[in-house]
Order: C-alpha cells, then sequence, then structure tokens
C-alpha cells in the first residue's frame, strides 16, 4: 500500500476500496501511519467527501480498529440512541432506563461535552461516586443484572476515532459528513447492536444549521447503520432553544429526575418518547405509563447503585452543586418570547464553565442555566426569563452580556 499514491487518488476524486480504507485505518491506529499523511488524507476527504460505499467501509474499518462487544446467544435485542448534539439535551438519562424497563438490553457508550454539547458522562458524573469507567465484563454483567448500563469509551473501543478526531479537531476538517459519518457510527456499531435511533439535530445550537443539511446527514447516517446490519432509524428535531428547562450538568439530572418522576416540559418529555417508541416498535403510552408509575425512576436509581454513585444525593444534587452566584436574567419588555437563542445559550454555558473549549478542560457541575421560559411564553417586563448559575461576579456579567443576544420578546 503507497499511502501518498491513495491520498493522490482521493484529492484529485477517486474512489478508495475498502480493502484499501481497512488498510489504511489500520496501519494508522497501529502507527505506521505519520499525522501528516492521515491529515493529508482528512483533507482530500473533507473537499472529495466519499460515496456511500467508502464511508460505510471507512465505518466498519474504524468499528474493527479495536474491541467490539460480544454477548452471548439468546439474550435480548440491544438498543440505543444517539443524539448528533444539542443544548440541554438530556435525553439519554431518561431514555436508557425507560428501555431498560422493557425486553431490551441498553449498553449506552457514551461522550463528554465538547463546544456547546453537552456530555452525558459529565452530567453523570455530577452525581457523587458515580463510576463512567466501566470494563467490558463489567458491561456485560450489569446488562445481565439491571439491562442498562451507561459508560464511556475505552482505550480500546474504536481507537482508530479517537486518533482521527484529535487530527480532524487541529486540521479543520470536523465539519467532513463522511467523517462525521464513521466517527458516530463505529462507535455505535461497536456496541453490537440491533437497533439504533438517530436523534439528528439542526438549528443554532446544533452542528447542522439547516434541515436540508440533518437530513443528508440523517441519510448517511442510516446508510452506514443499514449497510452494517444495524436496524436504524431517524427523527429530525429541532434545535433553536434549549431542550427542557435547564442547561448545565447537575441542573440537567436534577431535571431529569423530575421526568422520570412524571413531571417535566413536553418538549423533553414528548422527544424522549417518540425515540423510544421509533427504536423500540412499542407504543408511546406504554412509556408515558413507565413515567408515570415510577418503573424508570426505579430503574435509574438501580444504574446509578449498581455503577457506584450515591442515590440519596439525587434529590438534593442543585444544593450539593450550587453555584455561588444564582440570579434572574429579566425579561427586557412585556410581550412574547419570539427567540431563546439555543447556539448562543450553549456557548454562554461553556464560558461559565459548563462546557469544553478544548478536550483537557475540566467542567463545572454546578453552573448553567435553570428556569428557562419557551419560546412562545407571555412575560411582562423584569419577569424572569431564566435563571444565570454562576461560579463569581464576572461569570454573571459575561452570561448577563451574552443573554440580551440571545433573548427576544415581542
Amino acid at each position: 500500500m503507497h499511502v501518498p499514491q491513495l491520498i493522490e487518488r482521493k484529492r484529485d476524486g477517486g474512489e478508495l476500496s475498502p480493502r484499501e480504507i481497512a488498510g489504511l485505518i489500520g496501519e494508522f491506529t497501529a502507527g505506521r501511519i505519520p499525522d501528516a499523511q492521515m491529515s493529508a488524507l482528512a483533507m482530500a476527504i473533507y473537499f472529495q467527501g466519499m460515496t456511500r460505499e467508502e464511508t460505510s467501509a471507512l465505518t466498519a474499518a474504524m468499528r474493527d480498529s479495536g474491541r467490539v462487544f460480544r454477548y452471548p446467544e439468546g439474550t435480548p435485542p440491544k438498543v440505543d440512541k444517539h443524539s448528533t448534539g444539542g443544548v440541554g439535551d438530556k435525553v439519554s438519562l431518561i431514555l436508557a432506563p425507560l428501555l431498560a424497563c422493557e425486553e431490551f438490553w441498553v449498553p449506552m457508550v457514551s461522550g463528554r461535552g465538547l463546544g456547546i454539547t453537552g456530555g452525558t458522562l459529565d452530567k453523570l458524573e455530577s452525581i457523587p461516586g458515580f463510576n463512567v469507567h466501566l470494563t467490558e465484563a463489567q458491561c456485560l454483567r450489569q446488562l445481565e443484572k439491571i439491562g442498562v448500563f451507561m459508560a464511556g469509551q475505552t482505550e480500546d473501543f474504536c481507537p482508530a476515532d479517537k486518533k482521527l478526531y484529535a487530527l480532524r479537531d487541529v486540521t479543520g476538517t470536523v465539519p467532513s459528513q463522511a467523517l462525521i459519518i464513521a466517527s458516530i457510527m463505529s462507535k455505535k456499531l461497536a456496541e453490537s447492536l440491533e437497533r439504533l435511533v438517530l436523534d439528528v439535530k439542526f438549528g443554532s445550537g446544533a452542528f447542522m444549521k439547516t434541515r436540508p443539511e440533518a437530513e443528508a446527514l440523517a441519510a448517511g447516517l442510516v446508510a452506514a447503520g443499514n449497510e452494517n446490519r444495524v436496524n436504524t432509524t431517524f427523527l429530525l428535531t429541532p434545535m433553536e432553544e434549549p431542550l427542557g428547562r435547564t442547561v448545565g450538568n447537575a441542573l440537567e439530572v436534577a431535571e431529569s429526575v423530575e421526568v422520570l418522576h412524571g413531571r417535566g416540559t413536553e418538549d423533553l418529555v414528548g422527544l424522549t418518547i417518540d425515540l423510544c417508541a421509533s427504536v423500540s416498535g412499542l407504543p408511546k403510552g406504554r412509556f408515558r405509563g413507565r413515567l408515570e408509575s415510577g418503573a424508570a425512576w426505579r430503574k435509574f436509581l438501580e444504574l446509578v447503585e449498581i455503577q457506584g454513585g450515591d442515590a440519596a444525593q439525587l434529590k438534593t444534587l442543585t444544593e450539593l452543586h450550587r453555584a455561588p452566584i444564582v440570579e434572574a436574567f429579566p425579561a427586557p419588555r412585556a410581550g412574547r418570547i419570539v427567540r431563546m437563542d439555543a447556539g448562543v445559550i450553549g456557548r454562554t454555558a461553556v464560558l461559565l464553565g459548563a462546557g469544553r473549549k478544548v478536550a483537557t478542560d475540566a467542567v463545572d457541575f454546578a453552573v448553567g442555566f435553570s428556569g428557562i421560559r419557551k419560546i412562545g411564553d407571555e412575560v411582562a417586563a423584569g419577569d424572569p426569563v431564566l435563571l444565570i448559575h454562576a461560579r463569581d461576579l464576572a461569570g454573571r456579567d459575561l452570561a448577563r452580556h451574552h443573554l440580551r443576544e440571545a433573548v427576544e420578546v415581542e
């Protein structure tokens, strides 16, 4: 395999064979292709794209670069969901225990937040003691016992994705649709699922800003899943305003606890149930019933306890992680809220410390926003539009400054 020749072919719009793609990924993972060459290939893919067959081959090669989950014969269907990222998106915390209440196993390998997209692992780690570092053997034992785990990516789980993403992040090639599809789907395929549902978001708080962009990405993700023998469906969902009433790690866990007790905003509850119904084939009413009966809450308690979390702290989590400054951001005038810009709110949450600018940043569990009003709500002048949770006065003032751009009342 002559790597420069393959780079040149892709640079000039040619196609790589599945065997060539598998060879490239295998050699790169083993450290035998230098970063400069793989960066050049990523840039060629960014400009020239990949065919559906190439994208499927890249996804499979990245999946097979490390360990793939194996399950005993006769075990329940394995199902999961993936969101392309949004602001205030805490759906996984509710969906995983909901699906595990039924005859499914939910092997959820999750990620950390980067940029304005909150990370499921960061939210879970705001629960004292919660351990997201599970071995494959621990994951399997937990599935056998309670039907669900929520854990992070191990060193030998899709290592090619980790290496390639690190290069994409510093070479301006993150937006490549083919590379996005391979990154997302390689990790989900390595879970060895039977079914997967994708929540593909579009709007100011999403990676894809327009619906056509989201539709194109969804089509590519579904093709990669189905071609690798995973029954894959998707929902297109808007991300013009935050999902639910909170943005921030402990704040979002607390809101998820409310939903698991049968309460919560309809945008959050409805989306979660729609995704559960899509991946399971079961009626939506069944999942609403699981929320109202407390079954999903009890399953979540099992999940927290088996992964070392202190379940007794769940109902007082916002007191445990209480920001020193909690102040209302007032409506500038009386009228109806016509904009609660998810992108601006997400970026402001990162500035407060709720998210990361680079992968090595720590996150502050306490900061963020709560009580977020919805587009269409009527407000009087001075009414709280949301509450700012800040570590210090400088953070509060910075949030106030940016929120003026995010909130519009007419």
